[in-house]
């Protein structure tokens, strides 16, 4: 059975996503013949000469009629060696808040570069979020190469330019590729055209990556999502029923497990794991289960259990990365909820480490934070929370910001000093 990758497309407006992705789509058989044929009607309409491939995902009418990406879409192909789910995020600065949901779940990020132009704002916006929600790999695709007639100077221009933007924020495993998504140059197939490249295709480069680790691996984190108490429960089975529902974070449990509940630190043991198609012995991320406690705890929507040999820091001080997302701007003493797992609590902004500057990869001082920026800041919380740094454990180091009278989303954020690390002061 081929192994899963999780990719995410990423890079500025007109640099040719849409039309890598669909090339992508297209080459490797996993277009039906009436998609292309719609394709190709569509172009024809449009007095081009050759199917526009952007048109397989730009799915939307307003994406269409723009000709840009607005939305996250998320794709399914399948080559002999493995399984991909692609997310296609947009390259506007507008909508760089739906590049950062693709991102944070993918194995890999593919940031298209256009030959021509080099690395712009937006490229080395996206390669600091692919480094704040540490990405395992990046692969940087030089695209138009057939725009410049294939000249090895101008592609390694770019790639000296990309190495010392990954160096600066600390991307280590980052690799490039020179493409021409319009013509199909090294997106399947190695080409011709470009006998100074001896690295593989797109593809090729993607069937070898490996995902990132399973969070299996990591220790047990559920957070609790419902209670099932037992007068919820029909029948004299579960009279005295009482469970905790959610979905496996990370980490695996068993029954007869020590477990701690947080934020207030009781202990228990796993009496039983439930599900719709019975009990089981064992469970693990992702999964969608009841757990059931030996002892008869006060437990909440939003407590978190987790495994006794490893229990993290509980606090009401989080301090963290976060890439705001919205028109308003974050200042001191700004008064938000913070979204964690299911806990939702009341914070206030206490200080704004500072902003970081794209081309320097290194923070400036700032007293707000406003639309796509990326900075560091401290929140004071209503109530403790189980906070775990982001490098640590991706599932439950996340959080996001949430404006308190609409609902609006603010911010998403990684709770440590991820950019203080990467960025010097």
């Amino acid at each position: 059975m081929s192994t899963l990758l999780r990719l995410a497309t990423a890079g500025s407006v007109d640099d040719g996503k849409s039309t890598l992705v669909g090339r992508l789509l297209y080459d490797s058989k996993s277009v039906l013949a009436d998609q292309f044929d719609a394709v190709e009607r569509v172009s024809r309409d449009r007095g081009l000469e050759q199917a526009d491939l952007a048109l397989l995902t730009d799915g939307l009418r307003s994406e269409r009629e723009q000709g840009i990406t607005i939305d996250v879409a998320y794709r399914y192909f399948a080559t002999s060696e493995r399984s991909f789910i692609l997310a296609d995020c947009p390259g506007h600065v507008q909508y760089t808040r739906n590049t950062v949901t693709g991102a944070s779940t993918a194995d890999v990020v593919v940031l298209l570069v256009d030959v021509r132009n080099g690395l712009a704002e937006q490229t080395r916006r996206h390669l600091a979020v692919s480094s704040l929600l540490r990405v395992p790999h990046v692969v940087v695709v030089v695209n138009k190469i057939d725009l410049v007639d294939y000249d090895q100077a101008a592609y390694d221009a770019v790639v000296a330019d990309v190495q010392e933007a990954a160096g600066r924020l600390g991307l280590s495993d980052v690799t490039t590729v020179p493409v021409s998504a319009l013509v199909g140059d090294n997106v399947v197939d190695r080409s011709e055209r470009t006998p100074w490249y001896d690295g593989p295709s797109l593809l090729d480069h993607l069937e070898r990556l490996s995902p990132m680790g399973e969070p299996q691996s990591e220790p047990l984190r559920f957070p609790v999502q419902y209670v099932i108490r037992p007068q919820q429960a029909a029948g004299d089975r579960f009279r005295d029923y009482r469970g905790y529902a959610g979905q496996i974070a990370s980490g695996l449990v068993r029954v007869g497990d020590p477990v701690t509940i947080l934020p207030g630190g009781r202990t228990s043991t796993i009496a039983g794991i439930d599900t719709a198609d019975g009990e089981l012995e064992e469970a693990f991320a992702p999964q969608s289960v009841t757990l059931r406690l030996a002892d008869d705890i006060d437990i909440a929507r939003g407590d978190v259990i987790v495994t006794s040999r490893s229990v993290p820091t509980v606090t009401q001080d989080v301090e963290g990365t976060v890439a705001w997302l919205s028109d308003r701007e974050l200042r001191p003493r700004t008064k938000v909820l913070l979204k964690h797992g299911t806990t939702t609590v009341q914070a206030m902004a206490t200080g704004i480490g500072g902003r970081l500057d794209l081309d320097e990869a290194r923070l400036e001082p700032a007293e707000q934070l406003g639309l796509n920026d990326i900075g560091h800041v401290t929140l004071r919380l209503a109530a403790p929370i189980p906070a775990e740094e982001y490098l640590h454990s991706r599932a439950t180091g996340a959080f996001l910001l949430i404006d308190a009278h609409d609902g609006a989303t603010l911010a998403a954020g990684m709770v440590g000093d991820a950019l203080l690390a990467t960025a010097a002061v």
